[in-house]
């Protein structure tokens, strides 16, 4: 496919010409094709270059391109960039999105008359096709575009989108799928993602970043603070640049650096919050307050992490380690978003070892040298809802289902055994719960398998999707005004006259009324801080292996602040330093208790399931354990008695079978099988008219457990709970890679009291209990005098 003159022709006017890529793909013959080019390089135009090409050929009835995206705000963005050179063409083509943001009465209508684009999520698409219209809808479908799909194969999203994209292919067959993504280290399994076949595009990756770590007059804390001490140096980048992103992992962190930023921003630069905590309403007035450069900065979650197009966007900075090297080049490309234009970024850590974590990542950005860690296949609660959902729409016969699910590039592997339990579980329920109406959903007639009751078909729909939100609570004040969501666990924290932050703003709690919280304006108090529900980035497997490395490389040293350098060296000749294929574990005693320090370097998760399994073991060889901490570097542990051959706890044994025995007798697996339960509709947190509270939605689902638990052990729904525990909450593959690693080998240091590396680890925040003010600054004297010992800064 060549480009017509019209098409040129608007390139010339704007002064561009299209990029080798784009033309490739234009003239792509593959039914499936994966464009891999960097971030500004023009990808989603690539991607719509053929549809817009040939829709401007002819008139095309209904839908005729689908665009998938991981985020409501970029398929927006993604709207409001395409309807330019629409317009400016002269083409009449309607373009629309639908998302959770999108009105009601819109969605309505695109189910009866659909836009010749229709831009969406994979949750609404899941939606969509559980129609009986979908036949109607998507029949008509030519292309599909999954943009940032490398976003998308990372959760359970991705999986739920390649089982709508084989569906799509079954509505409408010989449709053509692109995928969009930026620079990914492992291409050819993204491309098998996609779908079968799939051709490998990948661009021109661009002039490197200009990355570099920005030097802050106050040194980062020892501990925490979300980089609250470089406020300052933050806001003289953002008077120096055009239009600044200041992206937070977190979105509590996101709402203290905010407050911080305005209180040192004495010229009253305009600057904005975004994460997905907040209103639709407030989202998209920043939204657009960036569009027509109102703006200066924005201090902004995950939520803008990708693809949104703002040009005049100059400068990124990233407060705290981003644990991930992929996650750390999205966000650089935000800025100077242009082709063979070098992104600008500034990191800024977040304590002291962060600073170290920071110049490795860094380093590793410069270098392309990117980070992932392989997703298991076939997740088998998205794969119940999808067979709940396709039931809706219109009966259907198992074998051609289970032959559309194969084709799906998560469920390659699925087994035909794993498919017939899943159906089996949407038909009955599973052994335990087959006696209940509720749960028998599915019945077989003439060869086909459709919804026992037609009216469930609401309830499957109102609860479609994978995020499912932390049981959040709406914040408004009382005469209407939503702010955003808070936890339901944070609320129940909460008395009248209690103030809180949201949206960078503080708040009064005045009372809970119908599911809202209500609050009003507040001002001269200190603050409670909102946990809201966000992501909890976890240092990525690679990104620890480069740490190590860094650490034993004392040439490398060089690379850090004076302070920072001079702490290792403090580190290395009161103990050691960790290495890769050992363990360090420190021991000391400090007051009455004797600490154990592991630097496993595995991550949060994994260090507090390691944390788990250690504390057990000392309980049961008498040793008094009393608590523990951990962070994604190391775990403490403290005790009554000391441990004096750490290598004895790891080799007792099998470690999984301790986990398991630790998982019967705890609230773990109740916690995780929520999700999964949730997910293959086994309970529903909304429902026609009302929503369950998290209190009883927790309640249902703990009942639940326990009679699965005791009848019927082996219900696909406690199968599929274990895999998600030792995966996530638990991490389970990051200490079997850890013992694989250091096979069996333990350095051990009697160290003579606390050692640099495990100071932080004593003054983790909200960690160990804390007297008050006295007991933190006599913790600050013992790193004080730690420091002085050798005689840094003298």
């Amino acid at each position: 496919m060549e480009l017509p003159k019209l098409f040129t022709d608007w390139f010339a006017a704007k002064g561009w010409s299209p990029h080798p890529h784009q033309r490739a793909l234009l003239q792509a013959e593959a039914r499936s094709t994966l464009l891999i080019a960097p971030t500004g390089g023009g990808k989603t135009l690539a991607g719509f270059l053929p549809s817009l090409v040939e829709l401007a050929a002819g008139p095309h009835k209904g839908m005729h391109t689908l665009y998938i995206s991981p985020l409501k705000a970029l398929a927006a963005d993604i709207r409001r960039n395409l309807d330019a050179p629409v317009r400016e063409m002269g083409l009449d083509l309607r373009i629309e999105d639908r998302t959770g943001d999108t009105k009601q009465s819109m969605r309505q209508r695109q189910r009866v008359d659909p836009p010749h684009i229709l831009l969406t999520t994979p949750e609404s698409l899941a939606l969509l096709l559980s129609y009986e219209e979908a036949p109607r809808i998507f029949g008509g479908l030519r292309r599909v575009v999954v943009d940032e799909i490398h976003a998308l194969a990372e959760s359970k999203r991705g999986d739920q989108m390649t089982l709508c994209l084989e569906r799509l292919e079954t509505l409408a067959p010989g449709l053509r799928r692109t995928g969009l993504s930026a620079t990914v280290e492992d291409p050819p399994a993204l491309a098998r993602f996609l779908g079968p076949d799939t051709h490998l595009l990948v661009a021109d990756p661009g002039p490197p970043a200009d990355i570099e770590m920005l030097e802050t007059e106050q040194p980062p804390p020892w501990f925490g603070q979300g980089g609250r001490h470089a406020a300052r140096e933050v806001l003289e980048q953002i008077r120096q640049h055009k239009i600044t992103i200041v992206f937070i992992n977190t979105r509590a962190q996101s709402e203290l650096f905010f407050q911080a930023l305005w209180a040192v921003n004495d010229e009253n630069l305009p600057i904005g919050l975004h994460h997905g905590s907040l209103s639709r309403d407030a989202r998209q007035r920043v939204e657009a307050a960036m569009v027509s450069g109102a703006l200066r900065a924005v201090v902004a979650t995950g939520s803008l992490d990708l693809g949104i197009d703002w040009g005049d966007v100059d400068l990124v900075i990233q407060v705290g380690a981003p644990k991930n090297v992929k996650r750390l080049v999205q966000r650089i490309g935000r800025a100077n978003h242009r082709y063979n234009a070098p992104s600008k970024a500034l990191i800024v850590p977040a304590n002291q070892f962060e600073i170290i974590e920071c110049r490795v990542a860094l380093e590793a950005a410069r270098h392309a040298d990117l980070d992932g860690d392989p997703r298991p296949d076939a997740p088998l609660d998205v794969l119940c809802q999808h067979i709940l959902l396709t039931a809706c729409s219109a009966p259907f016969a198992a074998e051609a289902l289970f032959a559309e699910i194969k084709r799906a590039g998560a469920y390659r592997t699925v087994s035909r055994a794993a498919f017939e339990r899943c159906l089996d579980y949407c038909a009955t329920g599973g052994y335990a719960l087959r006696a209940y109406d509720r749960y028998q959903r599915l019945v077989e007639r003439d060869g086909k398998w459709q919804l026992r009751d037609p009216r469930a078909a609401r309830d499957l729909r109102m609860n479609v999707g994978t995020i499912l939100d932390q049981n959040n609570l709406k914040v408004a004040y009382r005469r209407g005004k939503t702010l955003g969501e808070i936890e339901e666990g944070f609320a129940s924290t909460l008395v009248p006259g209690d103030t809180f932050l949201i949206g960078g703003q503080v708040v009064k709690y005045e009372g809970l009324r119908e599911m809202t919280v209500q609050v009003s304006a507040s001002s001269g108090k200190e603050p409670k801080i909102a946990t809201f529900g966000g992501t909890k980035l976890a240092m990525s497997t690679r990104l620890a292996h480069r740490l190590l490395a860094f650490l034993n490389d004392r040439s490398a040293w060089s690379r850090l602040p004076d302070h920072t350098a001079d702490w290792l060296d403090l580190q290395s000749r009161i103990s050691k330093m960790p290495q890769a294929d050992r363990l360090l574990v420190e021991t000391f005693k400090r007051g009455p208790q004797f600490h154990s320090v592991w630097y496993a370097f595995a991550g949060r998760n994994a260090h507090q399931t390691l944390g788990i399994i250690l504390t057990r073991r000392m309980e049961a060889a008498g040793l008094g354990p009393l608590g523990f901490v951990a962070n994604d570097y190391a775990l403490m542990i403290w005790a009554l008695d000391p441990v004096e051959d750490p290598g004895s706890l790891l080799d007792q044994g099998d470690l999984r079978e301790a986990l398991d025995t630790w998982f019967s007798e705890n609230m773990v697996m109740k916690r995780t099988f929520r999700i999964p339960a949730r997910v293959a509709g086994l309970i529903s947190q909304n429902q026609p008219g009302q929503r369950k509270s998290g209190r009883q939605a927790t309640f249902s689902t703990d009942i639940l457990y326990d009679t699965l638990r005791r009848y019927d052990p082996d219900h696909l729904m406690l199968q599929i709970t274990r895999d998600e525990a030792m995966r996530g909450m638990v991490d389970f593959d990051r200490i079997e890679e850890l013992m694989d690693r250091i096979k069996g080998r333990v350095d051990h240091v009697a160290a003579p009291h606390v050692t640099p590396l495990s100071a932080p680890l004593i003054l983790e925040v909200g960690r160990v209990p804390v007297k008050g003010e006295a007991e933190r600054r006599l913790l600050d004297e013992e790193i004080g005098a730690l420091l002085r010992e050798a005689k840094i800064g003298q």
